[in-house]
């Protein structure tokens, strides 16, 4: 038997665990995401919330979790009204990362239609987690559209699948609870938005607390069932607090000076989605019947803030998720003790200036200089063009970097008919089969099904910037690295894999190996130093050895230079012509390439042009081009 771990027993996250609770009083409010570093205790207070959540009252072998008062009419189980009923621990589902449609939705129930010949309905994970937790390790693995159906149901209690000549719609109150860990990528904005709540979790820095946690870890392993016991007084209390709680928050209100309150944070913080609004108002009354009061405070709206907004005002993948405790503190002040008009007026005044532009004055001030070698801050990401790679036999990406593959690679999403099928769908097929002629079984060629595959495409975009001192002469590196930054923005909503090279000086060096955490990408990128001689054949060649190693991803090479090579890599070989040589084998490689041209002044030699033209790639010349022109012409010139 597994035991879990006692939810009263962690030690800290208090966010997380506070996070969870309101999610078990409010189901509606669209399940937790867990992002943290490995050993957290992400999973462990996951699984330990069902051990204080109240028992639920269910019917025995009740595939959908019915409510045994108002049983689904589709339900043989618990029809009739005579079924046995037992109070039971709430379900705790475990969604593999593998998972089929078919799993999570439901689907003809095969027994049923060879035994009987009749149509039925098989429950999938979504019924068995009904009036439960649903939970998902490694969320942002999960396919994009599966993400999307859990979060639509999630959202609205409710799972309605109509294919294969079944239909049936079943309720589905789920408490959806997602973990990951950033080196793992991230989720889109899209799903970032539909998680309710959100929490960032990290180790304890104190060395006191670290060793409790060890030590309640190390008591639990040697004797589980003692150290249950030990905290069941705590999991107890906390179980009747919940409950009560869940009975109290239909009563608990919320004033509209809050609520006002409420939009006023989401307004202050730059949060677009209303979402965040609602769920606000629902998690700060689920706060205060917590707590067992009947009207929701300030304080309570700007602890909810802390768990709705970080998630949602992320404009930028370079920004970090979090907000700005003062401000939130003073608008929480006002909001708990309002002015008077006069005041108010005033204050009105007083704030309808441009804090956010001081600010950010201020942020920029302080940029480092040094003579002989020197590190330019970066501008904003700019907003550049999706950069589309296009590969033999690829779909064209839409929107969503979910596409259908022609490949063996990806997860099953479908089927199609195919009587010369390549991959055999046997559970489509054989359901064609049985819906044709359920009292006679047999397959036909009519009845083969291929297999629909969906996965995310793998494009590795290579950046290999030039830091040497002729960039440096004229701080072009804070353009080149804002649109860098805006490549990797590109790459971060694409969930594409990134690796920048940077060569100055005598060498180039692979300042970051290909990787989905746009993060640290970015911080390489602002601490590359610039100066020194440009050791062009050096990048390339690095260049070529990085490509031809990402056999499983389509690459695309984005050079920033001027191309004045002086440094070569054989001292008898004229620095210039072993660059364009190497420029030509890359082009060998079938790979599509940008070169942005950083040249400028009265005596140019154009020798960016000549190196796109040797690796058969787009050229663009950065010169008097803001990030905002640059945007569209990339848009235009990057093949389709």
């Amino acid at each position: 038997m597994r035991h879990n771990y006692p939810f009263a027993a962690i030690v800290g996250q208090e966010q997380l665990k506070r996070a969870l609770l309101l999610c078990a009083i409010d189901p509606t409010l669209g399940g937790v995401l867990i992002r943290g570093d490995k050993g957290t205790a992400k999973s462990t207070a996951a699984r330990g919330l069902t051990d204080v959540l109240p028992p639920i009252e269910r019917v025995p072998g009740c595939a959908f979790n019915c409510e045994p008062d108002a049983p689904l009419a589709e339900c043989e189980t618990c029809q009739g009204g005579h079924a046995e009923r037992r109070h039971s621990s709430v379900p705790f589902v475990n969604l593999p990362i593998g998972a089929t449609e078919d799993r999570v939705l439901g689907s003809l129930d095969f027994e049923r239609a060879l035994k009987d010949g009749k149509k039925a309905f098989q429950p999938g994970l979504l019924a068995a987690a009904h009036r439960g937790l649903l939970y998902i390790d490694e969320v942002n693995l999960l396919a994009d559209h599966l993400v999307d159906v859990l979060l639509d149901v999630s959202a609205m209690s409710r799972n309605t699948v109509e294919r294969e000549g079944l239909a049936i719609s079943h309720p589905a109150r789920i408490t959806l609870l997602g973990t990951m860990n950033l080196e793992e990528g991230e989720l889109r904005p899209q799903l970032l938005d539909r998680f309710g709540l959100m929490v960032e979790v990290s180790a304890p820095r104190d060395p006191a607390v670290r060793t409790e946690v060890v030590r309640r870890r190390l008591a639990f392993e040697t004797d589980p069932a003692g150290f249950i016991a030990t905290w069941q007084a705590d999991t107890d209390a906390l179980r009747t607090t919940i409950s009560a709680a869940q009975q109290h928050i239909a009563s608990v209100t919320l004033p509209d000076s809050l609520l006002v309150f409420i939009s006023q944070l989401c307004c202050e913080f730059e949060v677009a989605s209303l979402r965040a609004d609602i769920v606000m108002y629902k998690a700060a009354r689920a706060i205060a019947a917590l707590a067992g009061r009947d009207i929701v405070t300030a304080q309570d709206v700007r602890d909810t803030a802390e768990l709705v907004l970080p998630h949602r005002r992320r404009k930028k993948p370079f920004e970090q998720p979090g907000l700005d405790r003062d401000r939130l503190d003073e608008l929480t002040r006002q909001a708990a003790s309002p002015p008077a008009p006069s005041q108010n007026e005033s204050d009105h005044t007083d704030t309808e200036g441009s804090p956010a532009e001081t600010d950010l004055s201020n942020d920029d001030a302080d940029l480092p200089c040094h003579a002989a070698e020197q590190v330019f801050a970066a501008g904003q990401p700019a907003e550049v063009a999706r950069i589309a790679v296009t590969a033999l036999g690829a779909h064209e990406a839409s929107g969503r970097r979910s596409s259908v593959s022609e490949t063996r690679r990806g997860n099953t999403v479908g089927a199609v008919k195919n009587e010369a099928p390549s991959q055999l769908a046997v559970d489509a097929t054989l359901r064609h089969a049985l819906l044709r002629n359920p009292n006679d079984f047999s397959v036909t060629r009519a009845d083969l099904h291929e297999k629909v595959r969906a996965g995310r495409e793998g494009n590795l975009i290579l950046i290999v910037v030039d830091a040497s001192g002729s960039m440096a002469a004229r701080r072009r590196m804070e353009l080149v690295k804002s649109c860098v930054l805006g490549l990797l923005q590109d790459a971060y909503e694409r969930r594409d894999q990134v690796a920048v090279i940077a060569f100055r000086a005598d060498g180039a060096e692979l300042v970051l190996a290909p990787t989905r955490q746009v993060e640290l990408a970015e911080q390489a990128l602002r601490e590359v130093p610039t100066g020194g001689r440009t050791p062009l054949a050096h990048a390339l060649q690095l260049a070529a050895q990085t490509l031809q190693k990402q056999t499983e991803l389509t690459p695309l090479l984005v050079l920033l230079s001027d191309g004045r090579a002086n440094i070569a890599l054989d001292t008898d070989a004229p620095p210039w012509h072993e660059s364009l040589l190497l420029a030509r084998r890359i082009a060998g490689l079938g790979t599509p390439a940008l070169v942005l041209d950083t040249e400028e002044g009265f005596v140019r030699l154009g020798r960016a042009r000549e190196l796109a033209e040797a690796l058969q790639a787009d050229y663009l010349p950065l010169e008097r081009l803001s990030s905002e022109q640059l945007t569209l012409t990339i848009r235009e010139r990057l093949p389709q």
